[in-house]
Protein backbone atom coordinates (compact mmCIF):
# COMPACT_ATOMS: atom_id res chain seq x y z
CA UNK A 1 0.00 0.00 0.00
CA UNK A 2 1.53 3.63 -0.68
CA UNK A 3 0.70 5.51 2.28
CA UNK A 4 0.09 8.91 0.56
CA UNK A 5 -3.10 7.84 -0.87
CA UNK A 6 -4.87 5.77 1.75
CA UNK A 7 -7.97 7.23 2.63
CA UNK A 8 -7.24 10.03 -0.40
CA UNK A 9 -9.88 11.70 -1.95
CA UNK A 10 -9.54 11.71 -5.61
CA UNK A 11 -11.09 12.34 -9.41
CA UNK A 12 -9.93 10.54 -12.17
CA UNK A 13 -11.30 11.86 -15.28
CA UNK A 14 -11.60 10.00 -18.24
CA UNK A 15 -11.96 7.09 -16.28
CA UNK A 16 -14.70 4.73 -17.94
CA UNK A 17 -11.55 2.72 -19.93
CA UNK A 18 -8.63 2.61 -20.89
CA UNK A 19 -5.74 4.57 -18.60
CA UNK A 20 -8.05 6.40 -16.74
CA UNK A 21 -10.20 3.03 -15.45
CA UNK A 22 -6.88 1.93 -14.45
CA UNK A 23 -5.83 4.06 -12.26
CA UNK A 24 -9.13 4.12 -11.06
CA UNK A 25 -8.93 0.48 -10.20
CA UNK A 26 -5.63 1.10 -8.52
CA UNK A 27 -6.13 3.95 -6.68
CA UNK A 28 -8.99 2.11 -4.89
CA UNK A 29 -7.44 -0.71 -4.47
CA UNK A 30 -4.58 1.65 -2.11
CA UNK A 31 -7.31 2.52 -0.22
CA UNK A 32 -8.49 6.20 -1.82
CA UNK A 33 -11.90 6.98 -2.53
CA UNK A 34 -12.47 7.10 -6.14
CA UNK A 35 -14.88 9.83 -8.35
CA UNK A 36 -14.93 8.05 -12.04
CA UNK A 37 -15.79 10.72 -14.03
CA UNK A 38 -16.41 10.17 -18.25
CA UNK A 39 -18.62 11.54 -20.77
CA UNK A 40 -20.29 8.42 -21.13
CA UNK A 41 -22.45 8.07 -17.67
CA UNK A 42 -22.68 4.39 -18.35
CA UNK A 43 -18.98 3.53 -18.60
CA UNK A 44 -18.53 5.75 -15.68
CA UNK A 45 -21.27 3.89 -13.27
CA UNK A 46 -19.96 0.47 -14.59
CA UNK A 47 -16.22 1.11 -13.39
CA UNK A 48 -17.95 3.07 -10.36
CA UNK A 49 -19.83 -0.01 -9.14
CA UNK A 50 -16.77 -2.31 -9.60
CA UNK A 51 -14.55 -0.41 -7.05
CA UNK A 52 -16.67 1.03 -5.03
CA UNK A 53 -15.98 4.37 -5.98
CA UNK A 54 -18.52 7.26 -7.15
CA UNK A 55 -19.44 8.14 -10.74
CA UNK A 56 -19.40 11.81 -11.49
CA UNK A 57 -20.50 11.63 -15.34
CA UNK A 58 -19.79 14.41 -17.22
CA UNK A 59 -17.54 17.28 -19.05
CA UNK A 60 -13.82 17.11 -17.22
CA UNK A 61 -13.85 20.72 -17.44
CA UNK A 62 -16.56 20.85 -15.07
CA UNK A 63 -15.65 17.97 -12.59
CA UNK A 64 -13.92 19.10 -9.85
CA UNK A 65 -17.41 21.01 -8.04
CA UNK A 66 -19.69 17.61 -8.25
CA UNK A 67 -16.34 15.84 -7.13
CA UNK A 68 -15.68 17.31 -4.42
CA UNK A 69 -19.22 17.35 -3.16
CA UNK A 70 -19.25 13.64 -3.82
CA UNK A 71 -16.11 13.23 -1.52
CA UNK A 72 -16.98 15.14 1.32
CA UNK A 73 -15.51 19.06 0.59
CA UNK A 74 -12.12 17.80 -0.17
CA UNK A 75 -9.94 16.57 -3.41
CA UNK A 76 -6.44 15.06 -2.91
CA UNK A 77 -5.72 14.05 -6.02
CA UNK A 78 -6.72 14.89 -9.20
CA UNK A 79 -5.86 12.80 -12.42
CA UNK A 80 -6.45 14.94 -15.45
CA UNK A 81 -6.83 11.84 -17.74
CA UNK A 82 -9.46 12.24 -20.22
CA UNK A 83 -8.36 13.18 -23.55
CA UNK A 84 -8.78 13.79 -27.13
CA UNK A 85 -6.83 11.47 -29.59
CA UNK A 86 -6.78 11.17 -33.58
CA UNK A 87 -8.50 9.14 -36.13
CA UNK A 88 -5.96 7.90 -39.31
CA UNK A 89 -6.26 10.01 -42.35
CA UNK A 90 -8.18 12.91 -40.01
CA UNK A 91 -5.20 14.82 -39.08
CA UNK A 92 -2.60 16.37 -41.02
CA UNK A 93 -3.00 20.42 -41.88
CA UNK A 94 -6.30 19.52 -43.42
CA UNK A 95 -7.94 19.41 -39.76
CA UNK A 96 -10.26 22.11 -39.22
CA UNK A 97 -9.94 24.59 -36.22
CA UNK A 98 -13.06 22.73 -34.83
CA UNK A 99 -11.03 20.31 -34.37
CA UNK A 100 -7.92 22.08 -33.00
CA UNK A 101 -10.04 23.98 -30.56
CA UNK A 102 -11.63 20.00 -28.88
CA UNK A 103 -7.71 18.96 -28.91
CA UNK A 104 -6.96 22.03 -27.52
CA UNK A 105 -9.86 22.16 -24.69
CA UNK A 106 -9.38 19.03 -23.74
CA UNK A 107 -6.18 18.28 -23.72
CA UNK A 108 -4.57 21.20 -22.18
CA UNK A 109 -7.57 23.91 -20.78
CA UNK A 110 -9.55 21.67 -18.96
CA UNK A 111 -5.93 20.56 -16.94
CA UNK A 112 -5.85 24.80 -16.53
CA UNK A 113 -9.55 24.57 -15.30
CA UNK A 114 -9.14 21.77 -12.62
CA UNK A 115 -6.00 23.39 -11.34
CA UNK A 116 -7.70 26.80 -11.30
CA UNK A 117 -10.18 25.17 -8.84
CA UNK A 118 -8.20 23.22 -7.10
CA UNK A 119 -4.81 25.12 -6.25
CA UNK A 120 -6.57 27.87 -3.54
CA UNK A 121 -7.48 24.65 -1.20
CA UNK A 122 -4.48 22.96 -2.05
CA UNK A 123 -2.11 25.72 -1.45
CA UNK A 124 -3.74 26.87 1.58
CA UNK A 125 -3.27 23.35 3.35
CA UNK A 126 0.05 22.83 1.99
CA UNK A 127 -0.57 19.86 0.13
CA UNK A 128 -2.41 18.44 -2.98
CA UNK A 129 -1.38 16.18 -6.05
CA UNK A 130 -2.08 16.77 -9.74
CA UNK A 131 -1.53 13.69 -12.01
CA UNK A 132 -1.47 14.61 -15.98
CA UNK A 133 -1.56 11.95 -18.69
CA UNK A 134 0.43 13.48 -21.71
CA UNK A 135 1.79 10.90 -23.82
CA UNK A 136 4.68 10.44 -25.60
CA UNK A 137 3.70 12.32 -27.92
CA UNK A 138 3.93 15.72 -25.40
CA UNK A 139 7.42 14.78 -25.01
CA UNK A 140 8.35 13.90 -29.02
CA UNK A 141 5.98 14.11 -31.62
CA UNK A 142 3.62 11.46 -33.19
CA UNK A 143 3.43 11.42 -37.23
CA UNK A 144 -0.01 12.38 -38.54
CA UNK A 145 -1.22 13.92 -35.67
CA UNK A 146 -0.52 17.53 -35.36
CA UNK A 147 -3.32 18.79 -33.18
CA UNK A 148 -2.93 15.85 -30.79
CA UNK A 149 1.42 16.10 -30.55
CA UNK A 150 0.63 20.21 -30.46
CA UNK A 151 -1.71 19.95 -27.62
CA UNK A 152 0.17 17.03 -25.82
CA UNK A 153 3.29 19.27 -25.64
CA UNK A 154 0.84 21.68 -24.16
CA UNK A 155 -0.18 19.09 -21.22
CA UNK A 156 2.90 18.35 -20.70
CA UNK A 157 4.28 22.38 -20.16
CA UNK A 158 1.30 23.10 -18.02
CA UNK A 159 1.99 20.20 -15.50
CA UNK A 160 5.96 21.78 -15.47
CA UNK A 161 4.81 24.72 -15.18
CA UNK A 162 2.75 23.86 -12.04
CA UNK A 163 5.30 21.61 -10.32
CA UNK A 164 8.17 24.53 -11.02
CA UNK A 165 6.32 27.29 -9.42
CA UNK A 166 4.45 25.30 -6.89
CA UNK A 167 6.49 22.41 -5.40
CA UNK A 168 7.75 24.56 -2.52
CA UNK A 169 4.45 24.72 -0.82
CA UNK A 170 3.23 20.79 -1.13
CA UNK A 171 1.95 20.56 -4.63
CA UNK A 172 2.83 17.11 -6.31
CA UNK A 173 2.68 16.97 -9.91
CA UNK A 174 2.91 13.78 -12.02
CA UNK A 175 3.49 13.71 -16.09
CA UNK A 176 2.85 10.19 -17.32
CA UNK A 177 4.17 10.20 -20.73
CA UNK A 178 3.36 6.39 -22.15
CA UNK A 179 3.78 5.29 -25.91
CA UNK A 180 1.29 2.86 -27.41
CA UNK A 181 -1.13 1.39 -24.61
CA UNK A 182 -3.85 -1.17 -25.71
CA UNK A 183 -7.16 1.43 -25.50
CA UNK A 184 -9.66 2.48 -27.70
CA UNK A 185 -7.26 5.11 -28.90
CA UNK A 186 -4.67 2.78 -30.14
CA UNK A 187 -7.08 1.80 -32.13
CA UNK A 188 -8.54 4.51 -33.19
CA UNK A 189 -4.51 5.82 -34.76
CA UNK A 190 -5.07 3.57 -37.17
CA UNK A 191 -1.46 2.88 -39.53
CA UNK A 192 0.13 5.24 -38.06
CA UNK A 193 -0.61 3.68 -34.44
CA UNK A 194 0.12 0.43 -36.22
CA UNK A 195 3.52 1.68 -37.44
CA UNK A 196 4.93 3.04 -34.56
CA UNK A 197 3.26 2.41 -31.42
CA UNK A 198 1.64 -1.24 -31.72
CA UNK A 199 4.64 -3.56 -31.29
CA UNK A 200 5.57 -1.94 -28.18
CA UNK A 201 2.45 -1.47 -26.37
CA UNK A 202 1.45 -1.70 -22.78
CA UNK A 203 -1.76 -2.71 -20.89
CA UNK A 204 -3.19 0.03 -19.48
CA UNK A 205 -2.78 -1.55 -15.64
CA UNK A 206 1.29 -1.12 -16.79
CA UNK A 207 1.07 2.56 -16.99
CA UNK A 208 -0.67 2.72 -13.14
CA UNK A 209 1.84 0.52 -12.02
CA UNK A 210 4.34 3.21 -13.13
CA UNK A 211 2.48 5.92 -11.99
CA UNK A 212 2.54 4.52 -8.27
CA UNK A 213 6.17 3.46 -9.01
CA UNK A 214 6.76 7.53 -9.23
CA UNK A 215 4.53 8.07 -6.29
CA UNK A 216 6.41 6.42 -4.41
CA UNK A 217 10.03 7.42 -6.35
CA UNK A 218 8.17 11.13 -5.71
CA UNK A 219 9.23 11.73 -9.65
CA UNK A 220 7.78 14.18 -11.71
CA UNK A 221 8.16 12.11 -14.71
CA UNK A 222 6.70 9.37 -15.50
CA UNK A 223 7.83 6.89 -18.64
CA UNK A 224 5.74 3.58 -18.70
CA UNK A 225 7.99 2.72 -22.33
CA UNK A 226 11.85 3.38 -19.98
CA UNK A 227 13.16 3.74 -23.90
CA UNK A 228 11.35 7.12 -24.50
CA UNK A 229 13.80 8.66 -21.82
CA UNK A 230 16.27 7.64 -24.81
CA UNK A 231 14.34 9.24 -27.71
CA UNK A 232 13.89 12.47 -25.32
CA UNK A 233 17.15 12.68 -24.98
CA UNK A 234 18.51 12.13 -28.69
CA UNK A 235 15.57 14.82 -29.39
CA UNK A 236 17.22 17.86 -26.94
CA UNK A 237 20.98 16.40 -27.69
CA UNK A 238 20.37 16.47 -31.80
CA UNK A 239 17.57 17.78 -33.14
CA UNK A 240 18.33 17.83 -36.40
CA UNK A 241 19.39 13.65 -36.48
CA UNK A 242 16.29 13.06 -34.45
CA UNK A 243 14.31 14.76 -37.11
CA UNK A 244 15.81 13.18 -39.56
CA UNK A 245 15.10 10.04 -38.31
CA UNK A 246 11.93 10.89 -37.47
CA UNK A 247 10.68 12.06 -40.98
CA UNK A 248 12.14 8.31 -42.70
CA UNK A 249 9.51 7.00 -40.49
CA UNK A 250 6.74 9.38 -41.99
CA UNK A 251 7.89 8.39 -45.30
CA UNK A 252 7.64 5.17 -44.12
CA UNK A 253 4.15 5.52 -43.02
CA UNK A 254 3.54 7.45 -46.41
CA UNK A 255 4.39 4.19 -48.28
CA UNK A 256 2.31 1.86 -46.60
CA UNK A 257 -0.81 3.84 -46.15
Amino acid sequence: MVEAVQGAGVVVTGAGGGIGAALARRFAAEGARVVVNDLDGDRARAVADEIGGIAVPGDASAVVAPAREALGGTVDVYCANAGVGFQDGAEGLSADETSWATSWDVNVMAHVRAAQELLPAWLERGSGRFVSTVSAAGLLTMIGAPSYSVTKHGAYAFAEWLSLTYRHRGLKVHAICPQGVRTDMLTASGSAGELVLQSTAIDPSDVADALFKGIEEDRFLILPHPFVAEFYQARATDPEHWLENMNRVQQKWEDVR
